[in-house]
């Protein structure tokens, strides 16, 4: 079978040494970042010459048009700070009851998997070689258990740090913009870069650690410690649905509170310093758009990883003890992260941003650039790292693999991910003709342009399954799941660019609205909506990504699963898995209908608010009185920590009471219609809420004559199309995105509890 080329003190050298790399180049990116100043006295040094690099002689605009510098420069610091401590107060609050919750899971899981073999301490033969002896099934629930915690913690500490990221980066983005769009785009850039490389190489080396200290207890039984690591992938993803449910609560709950108020009765711009809801907006985009992302793309990545290596565990890598090959996910992501480095340099370096044409396109150039310099890493990665032949384990056999396959599964999903993000960024950009003509329906009413809506989204839904499908079709027929499991990976394996660009989206959006509420000119508005409309459309590529590759990392881990728990075949045709199917299909509805009810109770209350206040306090629309933006804050965060547990309790609870009461094989049917349903009401909410958000900022530009004639804000058109994307804004930021989640954290919380469900599962069928 040949051995590989890279040795394996190479490969345990090369996947830290890679993770410092990124850990390294975020902090460089953020010390210049940090060289914006919040002081009015260097903001005068700053602000002298606008013709550096990306400046292109953007002059500074005549002091502000008749504003005071160094007012302009203490008013974007008080606005930031005061959405950096709503953001901040909010995560505490989030985490604390999220910290109980996970306390309470890490004993489940102890206690679960302890109980497998009645808390025996004694050495039990191997699964798939009962000839040898491997750790008891204690040893596993005790590290799986200590995987589950380190895996949530590093998902918690990665959304927390981005959102640090990207408070300190919104006011000093908007202060660029003076300097003209290039500077701007910069700012936001890098700020988002930070995010990406923080979150990919601190999810790639704790990994790694966790790896090599379980390995120390283990010794040859990697069958036992690849089960444990699952744990791993477990707590990212937990933490990850009640960030990406609480954040998505929150920001649409303030985002339709401010919209309808705002813009619908009372006809002033949207982030008007006059509207009590606009900090709790601007701090939703970044627990929602920013910390939760950030977890749920850690949750991606831990699970494909944690797939792809219990599935190498009992094929001929772990079999054989071959670490390099063992560790080929790893490498392949450790070689992203230098990939993804050298693609930032083509946005922040290399090309320069003169115009705000030229904004989307380089945002679209750093997906085709990574992707293309990425499938050559991966070439040299498969061929150094790989022998020429080895076996992959299919559901009890052993299926004979070459490099060269292996390689095409990691590229298929490579591939794939652009594809869907195309697709994504076609449907969801005011550039092209879907969004063009919601916005033309917008002319009889909010009516049609919901009608429009509704059918772009399930339109779009047509280009991504059938990548999805390619993808799983060839990487399953060369390499089985753990072909599907690289595949997976391989759409992650540029999570570092990915998320710059999506972080990129909110960081624009808040400079937006802080030059709104500073007072700034309108010339200054225009380069900071131009930033944000093609924010807009990151953020549903980034949306793309991550729901294409929930359902690569999904399949994975029901195979997985399926094997875990000593599953021959899932047949259809019986009813314990019908049943199974048919009830899994239906949880994203209910779980969709408890997330978008949620938003519109909390925006219930918001919009009472927001008109008591314009109703009671006297001067407010006049500018002379200044509303309470505590009460608005604090509404958002109460009714987001409340609305946020009954949806997490479904997805957690569901795997548990089906594995326990119905048995592994009913499990694998919920899983399976979960999975399918999932996806496409996923993909459809995602790109239906981006279409109808930037259906109305195509109107408010007022680009073209088309545009123009719709608009200007205010219009009939305009408010037709604000109540579109007031709609929108729950099926893309809360149930959307969370769908995703859902999908996954189900399958790996059935492989996580597999053991225990193949033994002591389907409680009602055996009294029956």
């Amino acid at each position: 079978m040949g051995s590989p080329v890279l040795p394996d003190l190479g490969t345990e050298i090369l996947i830290p040494v890679c993770a410092i790399i990124g850990i390294g180049f975020s902090l460089f990116q953020w010390l210049l970042v940090a060289k914006v100043k919040l002081t009015p006295g260097s903001a005068a040094s700053n602000n002298s010459g606008g013709a550096g690099k990306n400046g292109h002689g953007d002059y500074l605009i005549e002091e502000e048009e008749g504003l005071n510098d160094h007012n302009i420069v203490l008013k974007c610091a008080e606005i930031q700070n005061a959405i950096s401590e709503g953001a901040t107060s909010f995560l505490f609050t989030e985490y604390q009851y999220v910290g109980i919750f996970m306390v309470a899971f890490a004993i489940l899981i102890f206690v679960f998997l302890g109980s497998v073999e009645g808390f025996s301490t004694k050495s039990q033969p191997c699964t798939y070689d009962p000839l040898k002896l491997c750790k008891p099934a204690l040893a596993t629930a005790g590290f799986s258990t200590i995987a589950f915690v380190l895996g949530a913690i590093t998902s918690v500490v990665s959304g927390f740090l981005g959102m640090k990221i990207a408070t300190y980066a919104n006011a000093r983005t908007t202060l660029e913009a003076r300097k003209g769009v290039g500077k701007a785009f910069i700012t936001a850039f890098r700020s988002g870069a930070v995010m990406g490389f923080l979150l990919a190489a601190n999810g790639l080396l704790v990994l790694y650690i966790a790896i090599n200290l379980f390995k120390l207890y283990y010794g040859d039984d990697w069958e036992g410690l690849f089960e444990a690591i699952t744990g791993y992938g477990l707590g990212g993803s937990s933490m990850a649905l009640f960030g990406r449910v609480g954040g998505g609560i929150y920001t649409k709950a303030a985002d339709v509170g401010a919209d309808l108020v705002g813009k619908v009765e009372r006809n002033i711009p949207e982030d008007d310093p006059r509207n009590p809801a606009v900090i709790a907006d601007n701090v939703g985009d970044n627990v929602g758009d920013i910390a939760g992302m950030g977890s749920d793309l850690f949750g991606s990545y831990a699970e494909s990883s944690c797939a792809a290596l219990v599935v190498a565990s009992i094929s001929s890598f772990g079999i054989n003890h071959e670490l390099t090959p063992m560790l080929y996910p790893l490498i392949v992501s450790s070689v992203g992260i230098i990939v993804c480095l050298l693609t930032t340099l083509f946005a922040t370096d290399f090309f320069e941003i003169k115009a705000v044409n030229e904004i989307e396109p380089a945002l679209k150039n750093q997906l085709i650039i990574s992707t293309v310099l990425m499938t050559i890493g991966v070439a040299v990665v498969s061929w150094i790292a790989l022998p020429s032949s080895f076996t992959i384990f299919n559901f009890g056999t052993q299926k004979v693999v070459k490099n060269w396959q292996l390689f095409l599964c990691v590229a298929v999903g490579l591939w794939a991910g652009l594809i869907i993000g195309f697709v994504t960024e076609y449907y969801t950009s005011n550039a092209y003709s879907p969004v063009q003509d919601v916005a033309d329906s917008c002319r009889t009413g909010a009516a049609t342009n919901v009608i429009f809506g509704l059918a772009l989204g399930y339109k779009s839904v047509i280009i991504p399954i059938f990548a999805i499908a390619v993808s799983i079709f060839v990487s399953f027929s060369f390499a089985a799941m753990y072909g599907v499991a690289v595949a997976a990976l391989g759409m992650l394996s540029t999570i570092a660019t990915g998320l710059a660009i999506d972080a990129y989206g909110p960081i624009s959006d808040n400079a937006g609205g802080i030059a709104e509420m500073a007072g700034m000119s309108h010339r200054i508005r225009e380069r900071t909506d131009a930033l944000d409309a093609a924010g807009n459309t990151t953020a549903a590529i980034g949306k793309g990504f991550a729901i294409g590759s929930a359902a690569l990392v999904s399949l994975a881990l029901f195979g997985a699963f399926v094997s875990r728990a000593a599953i021959s075949t899932v047949d259809v045709l019986t009813p314990k898995v019908f049943i199974g199917l048919i009830v899994g299909a239906m949880l994203p509805y209910w779980f969709s209908a408890m997330t978008m009810k949620s938003v519109g109770s909390a925006a219930l209350k918001m919009v009472e608010e927001v008109r008591r206040q314009f109703n009671t306090i006297p001067g407010l629309m006049e500018g002379t009185a200044k509303p309470d933006y505590a009460t608005c804050v604090k509404i958002s965060t109460d009714a987001s920590i409340k609305e946020m547990i009954p949806p997490g309790a479904l997805v957690m609870l569901t795997p548990l009471i089906v594995g326990i009461f119905f048995g592994v094989e009913t499990l694998s049917g919920v899983l399976a219609g979960s999975l399918v349903s999932g996806v496409q009401i996923a993909i459809s909410a995602s790109n239906t809420g981006g279409a109808w958000d930037n259906a109305k900022k195509y109107i408010e530009a007022g680009v073209s004559e088309h545009a123009r004639s719709l608009g200007p804000k205010g219009s009939d058109p305009h408010k037709a199309a604000v109540i579109g994307d007031t709609i929108g804004d729950p099926l893309k930021d809360t149930s959307g995105p969370s769908l995703n989640i859902l999908i996954k954290l189900m399958a790996v919380e059935s492989l996580v509890f597999a053991p225990f469900f193949a033994t002591h599962g389907g409680l009602l069928f055996k009294i029956f």
